[in-house]
């Protein structure tokens, strides 16, 4: 078919040489690359979503509506945004969220991002069943506040009822906003609260004690209160015993604060 194509075209070529002279032919060929060259320029391609930003229900829960981050710049950057549904299997929503872009030629412009929202029809109300966008981002009505869905994170979709354990504790560590490879270390917890101290190694990464490197940790005190979600943190203080913290956390039982240690920087 390209072969065709090629054909056809160089003989058209040499039917308007016959009929026409040089220089006219001359413009037409020089058109015709300025014509193509453009096309290419301004080539649209389909494309996902940069990232998810949040999904709700409408209509009763008869349609989500699916915020997303997509290119921004001075020109045309998107067009036919859509949202389909794909497919509906063992409780979970499947669609998708696409739209045409040009961001992928470097000089479109299309170097920011702004946020936009796709709806998509149901064939029924959703009800409790999760929503999995484009294969990737999975939100669950469970544990939200409507008509908002939850994003399901690294505990997964169910929610971890908070108990004294080492995987409720880990729950708990992944909920707290700290860095990375932080390790925690229980001082007191019952039905309603959890205290944990929580260090994470700063500076440099150091081997044997005695090849000259140094590094310095940093540790928190953090307080939580049973949700039906998991453990969520409510404050933190590294006072000694009761008095700080009842300050903040009137509610805490002594018997989780009388013998805490001043917690300081080491």
């Amino acid at each position: 078919m390209w072969q065709r194509g090629i054909r056809t075209v160089v003989l058209g070529a040499a039917l308007v040489a016959l009929v026409g002279c040089g220089s006219e032919t001359a413009e037409t060929a020089e058109t015709a690359e300025e014509a193509t060259g453009g096309a290419t320029a301004t080539a649209w391609t389909l494309a996902a979503p940069i990232r998810i930003d949040g999904v709700r229900t409408a209509d009763g829960g008869r349609s989500l509506v699916v915020g997303a981050e997509v290119p921004d710049g001075a020109g045309d950057c998107v067009r036919g945004l859509r949202g389909e549904l794909d497919t509906v299997e063992r409780g979970v929503v499947y669609v998708r969220v696409t739209y045409e872009t040009r961001s992928l030629d470097r000089d479109s412009g299309c170097t920011g991002t702004q946020r936009v929202e796709a709806t998509v029809k149901l064939d029924e109300p959703l009800g409790s069943r999760r929503v999995m966008v484009n294969s990737r981002d999975v939100y669950t009505p469970a544990g939200a506040t409507p008509p908002a869905l939850r994003q399901c994170g690294e505990n997964g979709c169910d929610p971890t009822p908070p108990r004294c354990t080492s995987s409720s504790y880990q729950q708990a560590v992944n909920d707290t906003d700290i860095p990375q490879h932080t390790s925690w270390e229980e001082r007191g917890c019952d039905d309603t609260w959890l205290v944990l101290d929580l260090s994470s190694r700063m500076g440099p990464v150091c081997g044997d004690a005695g090849d000259g490197c140094s590094s310095s940790g940093v540790s928190q005190r953090w307080f939580y209160r049973a949700e039906a979600s998991g453990w969520r943190p409510v404050a933190t203080n590294s006072d000694e015993g009761c008095v700080g913290i009842h300050r903040i956390l009137p509610e805490l039982p002594a018997r989780l604060c009388a013998s805490l240690p001043r917690l300081d920087r080491r």
